[in-house]
Parts: structure tokens; sequence; C-alpha cells
């Protein structure tokens, strides 16, 4: 259902073409469902060309298949502008805000599709090597002892949701929203578990004496 509380010190500063299509889609009758046609033609059509993008990913899928995942994709971003209208600030026209809506479902859906049939690596079986050869031996050896540090915090300090997480989004690279979908929680929930787990991860290193840089900027995957 859209949302008929759309700002008014916004509307007064839009584009003309913006206050247009805010003013059809809060209306009734015949000029909303017009308007609603219109707006899932231009997701649809955004999505579309996310999708094309992604191809390389999904080299498997029949041309219909992209065509359903695009339709998906424009169909949940509708629902998202019509829910988020009064959200609308004006600061790009708004055919540009609609626009994000149905990328970002594309994108999400091609991630979920790539991963659909592939068991989720939640357990470090393999760390990553990341030791670079342009480093000097001591520099080897530091980075060797963060390492196998970081290792043992990860086993020892964190619990196993945290640890399950963490190996799974920063490891493995499992997509947060794929990973989202697989234990039946939000994005929101599993950034707050990562960022918790970081952050006891760095003061569980600094206490050993490592200078570990601190960002609290998670992984937007």
């Amino acid at each position: 259902m859209a949302s008929k509380h759309v700002r008014v010190d916004a509307a007064a500063t839009l584009d003309a073409d913006s206050r247009r299509w805010l003013q059809e889609l809060t209306a009734t009758g015949r000029a909303h469902d017009e308007a609603v046609g219109r707006l899932h033609e231009l997701l649809l059509r955004a999505a579309r060309f996310e999708v094309s993008r992604g191809l390389h990913k999904l080299a498997y899928l029949r041309g219909g298949d992209h065509d359903d995942l695009a339709q998906q994709a424009a169909d949940d971003a509708l629902v998202a502008v019509l829910s988020k209208l009064g959200q609308f600030r004006g600061e790009s026209r708004f055919t540009t805000w609609a626009y994000k809506f149905a990328l970002y479902e594309a994108a999400v859906k091609l991630r979920r599709r790539a991963w659909q049939d592939r068991e989720l690596p939640l357990e470090p079986d393999a760390w990553p090597q990341i030791a670079s050869r342009a480093l000097s031996p001591d520099d080897h050896l530091a980075e060797s002892e963060l390492l196998a540090a970081l290792r043992t915090a990860i086993d020892e300090h964190l619990s196993a949701h945290q640890r399950e997480v963490l190996v799974a989004i920063t490891l493995n690279g499992v997509p947060i929203d794929v990973l989202a979908e697989r234990l039946n929680t939000t994005r929101g929930a599993l950034y707050k578990t990562l960022h918790d787990a970081r952050r006891k991860l760095r003061k569980v290193l600094a206490v050993q004496g490592f200078d570990v840089a601190h960002s609290d900027r998670e992984d937007k995957r």
C-alpha cells in the first residue's frame, strides 16, 4: 500500500516530474493505478539492466529465467518504493531514487540464485593465504603471529553464532543477504553480530600487544 504521508516541505521543492509522480502515486482510482503501472515498467527496465550485468555469474540460466529474476526484483522493488514514499526527500529525481530500489533487489536476487544450490561454508577449513611476497622476513613473521593469534581468538573468544557469521562473511565470502536468508534472520542482525565479533577480537588482540587498526565499517556485500 502506498504511503500517503509525503513530507510537505520536501514536496514544495521537488522538480515538476517528481512532484507529479508523488501526487499520482498517493492519489486514488485510475490516476493511482496508471502511475503504479508506469512505475513498475521503470523498475522492470532497471532490474533487467542489473540482471544482464550479472549474467556471467549465472551462465547456466536460460533466457526465461533471466526475465523471471527481473520480474521478481521489479515486483519487490515496487512494494518497497510504495511503502517508502514518505521517505523521499527530493535530493534526486524521483525516478533516480526509485531506480535504485530495483538495482538493489536485482543484485540481491542474483546473489541468492548464484548460491542457491551451494552449501554455505561456515567453518574456516582453509584459511586464506594473504601473506605478501613483498614483505620482509621480519614482516612475514609478524603477520604469521597475528594470523595465529586471530585464529585462536576466533576459536576461544567468540560465541558459536559470532564465529559462524564472521567466518562465513569475512573468510568465505558468503554474501550477507544470502547468509541472512539461510539463517532465517535479517541483514541488520548479522551486521550487529559481525560488529560485536570484530570489536571483541580487536580487544583480545590489543591485550596481546598487536596493533590492530580500528574500523567499524562493516562489509556491505
